[in-house]
């Protein structure tokens, strides 16, 4: 190197300096998130198991509903684009309800994404608002944290509530809204109608799968 010129030593110098330093940064990186890995884990199940545990009481079942699990493939019924893992809550091994995603389209700013839980019989056991880009204000009701207007679907089945009653009031239904914030909770109501048609015309497909075999199925 020394008979190069000392531009170019130095161009050469920097140059391996920045690629050790690149090589240490790249085992630091993954020596952290091998370290990391697990707990980033556990810290993902357990956030799971608070929402899941908002709208699906723990004495409902007494399996892992975490590892008892399957995954569905984009369902229109369900306004889902992607593949989406419905979660198995099982009492004795016998079905006892299902936590699964479901989107509203037709939210006044776009898609808004739900989770819904509901009991073996067909009855709303709660339904959490996960994400949206509803209008500050206007929106807001729709989250738990500020409003409990989502816990109105607690109870309700296709058995007991009216394919006519699947509206707001102002549409001749049975569901309450927030006067001048209409089109945020119509769209709600409609996917959860539509995601508990889904539930009972599926049921036994999304049960089907026995605890061992849980996480390795597929439905479309």
């Amino acid at each position: 190197m020394s008979a190069l010129p000392l531009p170019l030593q130095v161009s050469l110098r920097t140059a391996l300096s920045l690629l050790i330093f690149a090589a240490i940064g790249t085992a630091l990186l993954a020596f952290t998130f091998d370290a990391t890995k697990a707990d980033i884990a556990k810290n993902e199940e357990r956030a799971k198991l608070k929402l899941i545990g908002q709208i699906l009481p723990a004495s409902a079942y007494d399996n892992d509903i975490l590892q008892d699990t399957l995954v569905l493939e984009p369902t229109p019924e369900l306004g889902t684009f992607d593949p989406t893992t419905v979660y198995r809550a099982r009492k004795g091994g016998a079905p006892a309800a299902a936590v699964f995603e479901a989107v509203a389209p037709d939210g006044y700013a776009g898609r808004i994404k739900l989770i819904v839980s509901v009991y073996a019989n067909g009855e709303v056991a709660g339904v959490r608002v996960v994400s949206h880009n509803e209008t500050p204000g206007l929106g807001d009701y729709i989250e738990i944290a500020r409003s409990p207007w989502i816990e109105v679907f607690g109870g309700k089945s296709l058995a007991n509530t009216a394919d006519k009653e699947w509206k707001v009031k102002k549409d001749g239904g049975a569901f309450e809204h927030v006067s001048g914030a209409t089109v945020t909770p119509r769209a709600i109501v409609k996917a959860v109608h539509k995601a508990l048609g889904y539930f009972e015309q599926n049921k036994d497909k999304l049960f089907a799968n026995p605890p061992a075999a849980a996480g390795q199925g597929a439905a479309s």
